[in-house]
């Protein structure tokens, strides 16, 4: 940690631009941290933002008080990302609690705001020169958000967030492979790619796949025409699907029903690191659950309804647990923009939850049989 507190004491000064600390080793603790400068009556301080149980908890603190909280921070989280007017600094923390630092001059002098009721920060800023943006219609030429879009640029950069906090889990010393499960359009697909090889550096080669051939065959040329070389897209079904030996990460993305079910299948198969899921359709368990108990509020249709898609996407969480993976289920964007809007953010862990008892014992209670049980028992019996 003296290598870090030196690093920290030459950066916190005037050319800090901010910080983030994310990564967490277990649950219930800090889930990521924010740090930015703040003038307060003439003094340079820094703002901590820290969230927790999804609230976010604030404090003012001096440059001495910062660097204590943010090597607190490192002994629970796995990485920090640093960003000054010249340099870009990555601390990764290994199991032993060996640190990894890298720094890389920035390309173009990163702008730094210092007021106290300041502007959201974005992970893709206004300004950004990205082409996939602008022929999403999101940015102008200029590169300003039109003002019609920013629910879409919302959505892009919350997704983005999902992607940085699971940054610990891929290696940058290798080719990371992504697939994305029912691309659909694939603006996603696009930023993720924009952002992992393009601003964070890493040799990522994502493949897109989707039963849609005109929009499969659209996507293709828009990668060519960026110059995504290692961005690709195929036409293929999720369950069916069979041409990667090895996958670093899976992402699925609105798949219906119970095809999310068969993305999270492979996804366990190919021992994948991380998988980002944000079901859509949840129909199966609609017609199967039933309770005694629950009998007066599953009497409404769309109560059932509603509490058999999040008991499934629950399920589906606990059956990833079960398989290694330490499971969480977040809320991607705001409800007011869709209420299908639960993501499972997984990463694979090893540690394997050897007592089913309570998960087999909530299935019978509710009298339901879910596709991703079948699908993965016969891993979970060979685990």
């Amino acid at each position: 940690m003296e290598r870090l507190k030196k690093v920290l004491e030459e950066q916190l000064n005037m050319d800090f631009a901010g910080a983030v600390i994310s990564g967490p080793r277990k649950k219930g603790g800090i889930e990521k941290q924010r740090i930015r400068p703040l003038m307060k009556k003439g003094e340079l301080c820094f703002q901590i933002e820290t969230f927790r149980n999804h609230q976010a908890f604030h404090q003012n603190l001096s440059k001495e008080e910062t660097i204590l909280a943010i090597l607190e921070g490192m002994r629970e989280m796995k990485q920090l990302q640093i960003e000054t007017r010249q340099w870009r600094i990555t601390v990764l923390a290994g199991k032993k609690g060996t640190l990894t630092i890298k720094k890389k001059a920035v390309q173009s002098k990163t702008e730094i705001t210092r007021e106290h009721n300041r502007k959201k920060r974005y992970i893709l800023e206004e300004g950004d020169a990205v082409p996939f943006l602008l022929d999403l219609g999101v940015l102008t030429k200029e590169g300003r958000i039109v003002r019609s879009r920013m629910d879409k640029f919302r959505q892009i950069n919350r997704y983005l967030e999902f992607v940085e906090d699971v940054l610990p889990a891929l290696d940058k010393e290798r080719e990371v492979t992504i697939l994305d499960f029912g691309c659909g359009k694939s603006y996603l697909s696009f930023a993720m790619y924009y952002y992992l090889r393009e601003k964070m550096g890493y040799d990522v080669r994502i493949i897109g796949l989707d039963l849609k051939k005109e929009v499969i065959d659209h996507c293709n040329r828009l990668a060519e025409a960026y110059g995504y070389e290692k961005l690709q897209f195929q036409h293929g079904n999720i369950a069916d699907y069979t041409g990667e030996r090895k996958i670093d990460m899976v992402v699925s993305l609105h798949a219906c029903d119970t095809a999310t079910d068969f993305a999270l299948q492979k996804a366990v198969e190919w021992e994948a690191d991380v998988i980002l899921a944000v079901p859509c359709c949840q129909h199966e368990l609609n017609g199967q659950i039933r309770n005694e108990t629950l009998a007066p509020v599953l009497k409404y249709g769309l109560i059932k309804e509603r509490i058999a898609a999040l008991v499934t996407d629950a399920l589906r969480a606990e059956h990833l647990e079960a398989c290694g993976y330490e499971a969480q289920i977040l809320e991607f964007i705001e409800m007011e923009h869709t209420p299908k809007n639960i993501l499972i953010r997984a990463v694979r862990t090893g540690h394997i939850k050897k007592d089913q008892k309570a998960l087999e014992n909530c299935e019978a209670a509710l009298h339901v049989t879910p596709s991703i049980a079948g699908l993965l028992k016969e891993r979970q019996r060979m685990l």
